[in-house]
């Protein structure tokens, strides 16, 4: 299960002090033997020469905020995952998330450094966060353990410290149930490795003083359970609030402490509001109102997929057979036999005796908590010839969706996809499920806009393994895009298919397509799968990139009218304006 830190800490502590000895990249690799000393010199230095290149086109120099941190979150979590896979195979630590943020701290991968008092740049109202570190290297919060982060400012010829942002994480008895009030308790006095005590107006609890005084805005981020993960938390940022008053209370521990009741700013976008209103119709789903239909898959899935209209009177889309997979609608050429590993329960990290982790390049492609690690040319599921388990790690994406979806009416655009889950960068979303097409008798002048296609993957995806690359050698992606290019599957979802035909296209987009085969051994038509790029707030609009104009190299047949280029109502920053 994913690793969190230690949440009731109330010490200032920060593992990122520039007095420490700056961290190589190579210290997340395994130790070399003695006698590969030069190769691993070499290695070493070839790191960090594609270190320092990629140090120098850092995306954190992008013009648009929103996407610097998009990139800079996307690295962070490559380079944990791979970390964390890496780990796995020699059994070592677990803290993938901390050595992953130190090593990107230490070279200089952060963005927002300077504190600054109100909004961060790129970082929106109801962004979610997995890890306490990932606020550091954007800049939101910067203490890793601490709840309450400052800045000394001058005033009146001396210096005060203001308070910069708090964390409500449940480590103290704050109110938060109010979605615009918070009654936050100070910090101090509640160490479980010390002898508990009053607290003391010092540090942040001063800075929170000063704040309420000074009325300066205050960056709030809530936490709520992560519901994949009973041990895990989520944090969301919510947004400006401001002190209105403060006094002394009794702790339930008997000691006293400091309580700060915080206002949030009106006129923001919802932020933890939101998250509640999610846990309210999952818990009961009849609250959700304006839903149309509570499960247009019949009850084939795994969880309910409703559709609803809250803007106009549109009833529906057009009928479709709803199906959970890819249909073959002629026999496949089996190239090669299906993997059949013996692993007696689950395949293990690092087992050599596990042909599917061979098949696999050596590593499982999955994280314990069922997380894609890296964007690869294929990725080898066990099969129904393995003897692993049901419960095997390799087995994500063959057992269905796991979240809460609903298509909702755009009003713009059409039909569109969102989840009332939270989704983790890594989480397999939906396979596109639809017909093959075999392309000798494609038409040309068959509208179909329900067509899935391989293309040339956007930079955005191209940047997904960047963090995990950094432990790699620097060409490691090349045969991972040319061998997309030359994928010339094609399905449609118009009369038959799932959720997923209703993903609409982003040139900005949140998910992206991975080839997975499990069930047959043609290599030229695996089942293609969605998976989170990001990090999803709950009611986010999930997307991909329809990718170019034209067929997909490698495709014989005639290509139908309805791939041509469209305008593109996406809206991104990055917006093609066609797709």
């Amino acid at each position: 299960m994913p690793q969190h830190e230690d949440e009731s800490s109330d010490e200032d502590y920060d593992p990122f002090c520039k007095q420490k000895k700056p961290t190589s990249l190579k210290t997340a690799k395994r130790t070399q033997p003695a006698g590969d000393y030069n190769e691993a010199n070499i290695k070493r230095r070839s790191l960090r020469r594609s270190l320092n290149i990629e140090l120098a086109s850092c995306p954190s120099s992008s013009s648009d905020p929103n996407e610097s941190v998009e990139a800079i979150m996307m690295m962070f979590d490559s380079l944990r995952r791979r970390i964390l896979q890496l780990d796995e195979k020699d059994d070592t630590s677990r803290r993938a998330d901390l050595k992953a943020g130190t090593l990107m701290m230490q070279n200089g991968l952060r963005i927002n450094s300077l504190k600054t008092i109100g909004p961060v740049p790129g970082v929106e109202i109801g962004d979610i966060f997995f890890f306490r570190i990932e606020m550091c290297i954007v800049g939101l919060h910067a203490p890793a353990m601490a709840g309450i982060d400052y800045i000394s400012a001058k005033h009146v010829g001396k210096y005060e410290t203001m308070a910069v942002s708090i964390i409500s994480s449940g480590g103290y008895e704050n109110d938060d149930d109010d979605t615009d009030i918070l009654v936050y308790t100070g910090q101090g006095g509640n160490s479980r490795h010390k002898e508990k005590h009053d607290q003391k107006l010092e540090r942040g609890n001063l800075a929170l003083m000063n704040s309420m005084k000074k009325k300066n805005q205050i960056r709030v981020v809530r936490s709520a359970q992560d519901p994949f993960c009973n041990s895990g938390k989520i944090y969301i940022y919510d947004g400006l609030y401001r002190i209105e008053d403060s006094w002394m209370d009794k702790a339930k521990n008997g000691f006293s402490v400091f309580k700060y009741k915080l206002r949030r700013e009106s006129g923001q976008p919802d932020g933890i509001s939101v998250w509640k209103m999610t846990e309210k119709w999952k818990a009961n789903p009849s609250t959700r109102d304006k839903v149309i239909l509570l499960d247009m898959s019949s009850k084939i899935e795994n969880l309910p997929v409703r559709l609803v209209n809250d803007v106009d009177d549109e009833k529906g889309p057009s009928y479709f057979n709803y199906v959970t997979g890819a249909m073959y609608l002629r026999p496949l050429s089996k190239t090669k036999p299906l993997q059949n590993c013996n692993c007696p329960s689950v395949c293990l990290p690092g087992d050599a005796n596990c042909s599917c982790g061979q098949l696999n390049g050596g590593d499982l492609p999955y994280t314990s908590s069922g997380l894609l690690v890296k964007h690869v040319q294929m990725i080898y599921e066990c099969s129904s010839n393995c003897q692993c388990s049901q419960h095997c790690r390799n087995r994500i994406t063959q057992k269905g969706i796991n979240l809460n979806f609903e298509v909702f009416w755009t009003g713009d655009y059409g039909w569109g996809v969102r989840s009332w889950d939270p989704i983790r960068a890594g989480t397999f979303i939906c396979e596109y499920a639809g017909e093959v097409i075999d392309e000798r008798n494609m038409s040309m002048d068959e509208e179909d806009e329900y067509i899935f296609h391989t293309s040339w993957p956007g930079d955005k995806i191209l940047r997904w393994n960047l963090g995990a690359e950094l432990l790699e050698e620097a060409s490691a992606n090349v045969t991972m895009v040319e061998s997309l290019k030359k994928l010339p599957i094609v399905i449609s979802a118009k009369k038959s298919g799932n959720v997923a035909r209703f993903l609409n296209h982003s040139c900005s987009p949140n998910l992206l397509w991975q080839p997975v085969q499990y069930d047959h051994g043609d290599d030229s038509y695996p089942r293609i799968m969605f998976f989170a790029m990001k990090h999803i707030p709950p009611m986010t609009e999930l997307t991909y990139d329809y990718g170019t104009r034209g067929a997909p190299p490698g495709f014989n047949g005639k290509f139908p009218n309805s791939c041509k280029l469209r305008p593109c109502l996406c809206g991104s920053s990055n917006c093609r304006g066609s797709f």
